[in-house]
């Protein structure tokens, strides 16, 4: 039976002020950093505890309303964009960094906290915390449990499921849940496993226990500059190969460098440089000059045009914050851009890189490539004026191809900005119609009436809910 009064119980819980229905305010939830799907929230409750969440969840669930979480919005494959009428908890008021345990070497947070935040707060200590999106200034830990999210160092330090011991979180019903420990033993199923990358669609995280990592004695970063895009990415198969697994290892191809040099961190590139490696090792300081002229003759075996080393932090610190800007550098060449996200084995960069070179030209767009290069996880930044619908519909289309040669290629349709809404039916590429039921069978375990993330993930049917605002194509 649906419970009437559902949204007055909602404000009995966290107050009038925490429960947002009108328009003008639902409006900047109808989408996320997915921009070309949005979809208007039925309403928005701003929990302030786990108590809260889970009282919140429990009326949703009784009145059969769909709903999700939500923290920064910067989802890249519209995972945070309320579809099926859904009503949105944003977590914005639950970032608090709760502990720094030293002696476990464990931080305890909140979901919303800012992944950035984290690092400042544990650096005093002698510490970090490795996964480090580009948004990392922004995106909340609540986001990147629910994406699995990476960065330039998850090449040697691993990503976010390597950094999270434990967890507190809400189910679909309203129960609240502990898993993992403090040892970050696996101790029975791997719950945790499963559910962190499951794109909030299974549980919500209302507590997290991340692993620290000792920041290391030394580290140099390198910049190799290169006349030619073939030769970079030989360099880094070349480098990996060797045995060497720098700390991070990124790449930017022509376009991407004109973008980011006409942004707030010029490194000082040449205008006709047509790709450039971003390159860091750490370690023990012997290690680490050792480790630095490996990867330098590697370099110079690949002709390189000219290898520059760091001289200061604030030379460094420059050099990472001018490609960690590269994604909002696209505004000042583009109206807009729409950026991709797939996987492909490093030996294949090569081949990768000239087929998109060719589906750019098909399609008549500008792409530009920032990637992680070390671990072969690809960010074609796909150009577009979203005034002309038929280049929209051209973007989206090129954006499809250069999953599926990342299929052909041996790799996935994803990396770290999960699938969302945006690759949905791209999730046929991958996997065959036994695998998808296994998935959906997942999913139904979990939340068996597709209450929680509705219309995310698999390509099913979406469920009949109360209807709400639906999705709309961006023209």
């Amino acid at each position: 039976m649906r419970q009437q009064n559902w949204l007055e119980d909602l404000k009995k819980i966290v107050g009038v002020r925490n429960v947002l229905t009108d328009p003008m305010a639902l409006l900047p939830y109808s989408y996320d950093g997915y921009t070309l799907v949005e979809s208007t929230p039925r309403a928005v409750v701003l929990p302030q505890s786990r108590d809260e969440v889970a009282a919140v969840v429990k009326i949703l669930a009784r009145a059969e309303i769909p709903f999700l979480a939500r923290g920064a919005g910067t989802s890249l494959s519209g995972g945070a964009t309320a579809l099926e009428g859904a009503v949105i908890l944003h977590l914005s008021r639950m970032n608090h960094i709760l502990e720094i345990d030293v002696e476990n070497e464990v931080v305890v947070v909140e979901p919303g906290v800012v992944n950035v935040h984290i690092t400042k707060a544990v650096e005093p200590y002698g510490y970090f915390y490795a996964p480090d999106p580009s948004s990392q200034q922004a995106c909340t830990i609540g986001g990147n449990f629910a994406e699995n999210s990476g960065g330039p160092h998850c090449l040697k330090y691993g990503v976010t499921v390597n950094h999270i011991v434990a967890a507190e979180v809400v189910t679909v019903d309203g129960d609240v849940v502990m898993l993992g420990n403090l040892a970050g033993e696996i101790d029975g199923p791997d719950w945790l496993g499963l559910l962190i990358g499951s794109e909030g669609t299974l549980v919500i995280a209302t507590k997290l226990w991340l692993r620290l990592t000792k920041q290391p004695a030394s580290s140099q970063t390198i910049l190799a500059l290169f006349d030619e895009v073939d030769e970079a990415s030989r360099a880094v198969s070349a480098i990996v190969a060797a045995g060497i697994i720098p700390a991070a290892l990124e790449m930017m191809d022509q376009l991407a460098i004109d973008a980011v040099e006409r942004g707030p961190y010029p490194v000082g590139y040449p205008a006709d440089l047509r790709a450039v490696l971003l390159i860091e090792v750490d370690g023990e300081r012997h290690e680490v000059l050792e480790t630095a002229r490996e990867v330098e003759e590697i370099l110079h075996s690949h002709r390189v045009r000219e290898v520059r080393l760091a001289r200061t932090s604030e030379e460094k610190t420059r050099w990472w914050a001018n490609r960690k800007t590269a994604f909002g550098a696209m505004g000042l060449i583009s109206p807009q851009y729409y950026v991709q996200d797939g996987v492909i084995p490093r030996s294949q960069l090569p081949e990768a890189l000239a087929r998109i070179a060719a589906i750019a030209k098909r399609y008549d767009i500008r792409i530009a490539n920032v990637f992680h290069a070390g671990d072969g996880n690809l960010h074609p930044l796909l150009l577009y004026d979203g005034r002309d619908p038929q280049m929209v519909q051209r973007v989206i289309q090129a954006g499809s191809d250069i999953l599926a040669v990342c299929v052909e290629l041996g790799g996935s349709i994803t990396g770290e900005h999960g699938v969302g809404i945006e690759k949905i039916e791209d999730m046929r590429r991958q996997f065959g119609e036994g695998d998808l039921k296994a998935q959906a069978a997942v999913k139904t375990a979990w939340d068996s009436e597709g209450l929680l993330n509705p219309g995310k993930l698999l390509p099913t049917a979406p469920r009949c809910h109360e209807t709400g605002s639906g999705p709309v194509k961006r023209d």
